[in-house]
């Protein structure tokens, strides 16, 4: 299931910045200072992450998302409690 998430977490950061396909994703570094994407971008990829789980994502949740490592257990925690 880990693996289901992570595709969904980077799906939605190439979404946006496209130009990362290929790049190695260090889990536990921050989408920000490894390719240095700015604030819309980030938005951006929440509404992706939003639109594809089906989840409404709070902006006090943003910070949880800021890496691959936190997306992916943000999203396991909430499919636990959503039930999807």
């Amino acid at each position: 299931m880990a693996q289901e998430y992570e595709k969904i977490v980077k799906d939605a950061l190439l979404s946006v910045a496209p130009d990362l396909e290929g790049e190695e994703i260090v889990p536990d570094e921050t989408f920000r200072d490894q390719f240095e994407i700015d604030s819309i971008d980030f938005l951006n990829y929440v509404i992706g992450l939003s639109k594809a789980t089906g989840l409404d994502i709070p902006e006090v949740d943003y910070p949880e998302l800021e890496s691959l490592q936190g997306a992916v257990a943000y999203l396991r925690r909430r499919k636990g409690s959503m039930g999807f």
